[in-house]
């Protein structure tokens, strides 16, 4: 098996975290409501230390995936994510606990 860091392993999306946020998006794209969807979006993406936690987590199809990661309908997306988070979470749910932090 191939070393991974401890960052690597903490934005890793673990599969109880999947079956977490399959459930909690009632299986469907949050942002269109497909039902070819995955729960695998990060809020905060890996490449800027977004970990796989559910606070992190969103169930996107495909297409709303790639305009989120891809396009520069990225802004309305985050958004609009963030928003759906902030009423998952509550006043609790934070940017700043999204990302890995060395130590």
């Amino acid at each position: 098996m191939a070393y991974k860091s401890k960052r690597s392993r903490a934005c890793d999306i673990p599969k109880k975290v999947k079956e977490k946020v399959w459930e909690r998006d009632e299986h469907r794209c949050i942002a269109c409501g497909n039902l070819q969807a995955m729960p695998n979006a990060h809020f905060i993406p890996r490449s800027k230390g977004g970990l796989g936690i559910e606070e992190n987590i969103v169930t996107l199809c495909l297409d709303c995936h790639f305009k989120y990661d891809n396009t520069v309908q990225r802004p309305v997306y985050r958004e609009y994510i963030k928003n759906y988070l902030k009423g998952k979470y509550g006043a609790d749910w934070s940017e700043e606990k999204l990302v890995y932090k060395k130590g």
